[in-house]
């Protein structure tokens, strides 16, 4: 089988056979392998694929998502690796599919989520797992669409030191409109840096700040909740908003019980 690397198409022509042996450089499509049911098929993950937890326990662990071990995933002798354009770094792909095959998803809305499970299903062999998982999640998401809700304008909190925030061309944008929220990011685009005077200028609503990948706590509410009175501030569990596999699941009853 021929390495190479494969960003965001389907994989059908280019593996002959049904991988045997993966390595997944991405927590949430971890995540979801486990719940296509890839037990056997699972040889490497990274230290923060944390779900499920008896895989981040028993699983070769390759390094992190951006410090991934080259010799590591050598040595487990992978028929293909799956890593994610955002999450992992392109000089380490490049150099992992002299390995094996690498395909790179591409998820920017909920949509190129959905397609991704559906990929990863049919070149798994888990095709009609796949299928199932979508129609749980778009089911999930219509019925938060039927929630009335009141258009509110939001920010989303990614860190601190300096202060991030989730912008336009993100997945977690994307999901704003389906929780009745207005991004004040949306004219920037990824992750824009900016200061708490230019957050209260733009007076948002609601402040969201996550748990991931700064674990924001209640003393930087607290700070925020200084420069920013009127602000309605909730800390909101990452991995709801952002793991884009099967988590997806469980975010949209996590969304259905938010108090936004």
């Amino acid at each position: 089988m021929s390495a190479g690397f494969f960003q965001g198409k389907p994989l059908s022509g280019i593996l002959p056979i049904l991988p045997k042996r993966i390595v997944s450089l991405v927590p949430s499509q971890t995540e979801l392998l486990y719940d296509l049911g890839l037990e056997a098929e699972i040889v490497g993950i990274t230290k923060f694929c944390v779900h499920p937890r008896e895989w981040f326990r028993t699983k070769a662990r390759v390094g992190g998502t951006k410090t991934v071990s080259i010799e590591k995933v050598k040595s487990l002798r992978p028929d293909l690796i799956l890593a994610n354009k955002e999450e992992n770094v392109k000089e380490q792909i490049d150099a992992l599919s002299a390995i094996a095959p690498v395909w790179v998803s591409v998820v920017e809305t909920l949509e190129d989520a959905l397609d991704m499970i559906l990929q990863v299903g049919l070149f798994t062999g888990r095709k009609e797992k796949a299928r199932g998982l979508v129609a749980n999640i778009q089911t999930g998401f219509q019925q938060l669409a039927a929630k009335k809700k009141e258009i509110k304008t939001a920010a989303y909190l990614i860190w601190r030191k300096p202060w991030m925030a989730a912008g336009a061309g993100t997945f977690i944008h994307s999901l704003f409109p389906k929780l009745g929220l207005k991004n004040i990011f949306m004219e920037r685009s990824r992750y824009p840096q900016f200061t708490l005077e230019e957050l209260r200028a733009l007076n948002p609503e609601l402040i969201l700040l996550s748990s991931e990948p700064f674990p924001f706590k209640e003393k930087h509410a607290a700070e925020i909740r200084e420069v920013i009175p009127n602000a309605k501030i909730l800390l909101v569990d990452g991995e709801m908003f952002s793991w884009y596999g099967s988590r997806m699941q469980l975010a949209c009853a996590y969304f259905q019980n938010l108090e936004l």
